[in-house]
């Protein structure tokens, strides 16, 4: 495999890209710490006796959104220096390590549509061994964990945004824990959550039905070069994020996001399938009642409601994948 981490990244980045976690287990071991490495870049921090909050972190899902990795290698550094202050049990997870590596969104297919019981013909990809992997370290995780369950899944958006951060939150989550959900999720600066009732076979989707987590998938802004992005972008997520990882009380609520539901979700049926609009097309752009969304032979998608929202349009997505999500506004968190 072709190797193209840019020299000259700082240790810490290069290190989560790599997932290479020699001194996060050390560091967190020699302070009294259980550290494991169940699988190749999944590593999990316990605390021996004691029931904290459970956090599992994904960042590299999509191997070119390298953002959530910068970010979280920058906090992860900093909890190295004083192990102590982490005040939950962490599983961190580098999710498409081999196309990290590469530069690519991934190897074979999208990881982000393998965590499901059926793949049908991406059963043989490598993506769908990776995903075993994290499903299995993912069950062991939660399996010790007790009832405060979090998955944060941080992601890069491809495309320009009316909300440049955004969030997808499945509705089956318990309530009290949706709502302490969103409510971070605004103390993130996270501008829009949908609500989304079906699975595309999301890593977020899988953790909330399977493991009762709040699970959650994470746009955070545009994608960029590992090494180069504007953190700035970050700021607000990381440091909620910080104060979740330390115990800290949460702050007010940097916004109120804007609440979607999700009203259809587009599937590509065949290779004549195509949209009625351009790749360009930011998410978030409206469409009104009646108009063409797609077509795929017989099959004519249409706006259904008064004003629905067009996100993650792409045509590309193999035959049986989810190639948009259609969303309507149901007011504000």
């Amino acid at each position: 495999m072709v190797e193209v981490l840019q020299e000259g990244l700082p240790p810490a980045v290069r290190a989560l890209a790599e997932a290479d976690f020699t001194a996060v287990a050390h560091a967190f071991g020699a302070a009294g710490f259980a550290v494991a490495e169940p699988a190749d870049g999944i590593v999990t921090i316990r605390r021996p006796g004691e029931r904290r909050p459970a956090v599992l972190l994904s960042v590299g899902v999509h191997g070119d959104e390298t953002g959530p990795i910068e970010l979280t290698a920058w906090l992860l550094d900093a909890l190295v220096k004083e192990p102590a202050a982490l005040a939950v049990d962490l599983m961190l997870c580098v999710g498409n390590i081999g196309a990290i590596r590469a530069g690519k969104r991934f190897i074979d297919a999208d990881l982000n549509r393998m965590f499901r019981a059926e793949r049908g013909s991406l059963a043989g990809t490598a993506e769908s061994s990776r995903a075993d992997e994290m499903i299995a370290a993912t069950a062991a995780f939660f399996a010790e964990a007790g009832p405060e369950r979090w998955h944060l899944d941080l992601h890069t958006a491809i495309r320009a945004s009316v909300y440049p951060t955004f969030a997808i939150v499945p509705e089956l989550i318990e309530p009290p824990a949706r709502e302490r959900l969103v409510d971070w999720l605004g103390e993130a600066g996270i501008g829009a959550v949908i609500l989304n009732r079906e699975s595309a076979g999301t890593y977020s989707y899988h953790t909330a039905e399977h493991h009762g987590a709040a699970g959650t998938t994470v746009e955070l802004g545009r994608i960029g070069t590992l090494g180069r992005n504007d953190l700035t972008q970050f700021a607000a997520a990381s440091a909620a994020l910080d104060r979740l990882l330390r115990g800290q009380a949460p702050q007010p609520a940097a916004r109120t996001p804007h609440l979607f539901r999700v009203a259809q979700n587009i599937l590509k049926l065949s290779d004549a399938f195509s949209m009625a609009f351009g790749k360009e097309t930011q998410n978030f752009t409206p469409l009104k009642r009646g108009e063409e969304i797609a077509r795929d032979g017989d099959t004519v998608y249409r706006v259904r409601h008064d004003e629905e929202f067009v996100v993650f349009p792409n045509p590309d997505v193999r035959v049986g994948l989810r190639a948009g999500m259609m969303v309507v506004r149901v007011g504000q968190a």
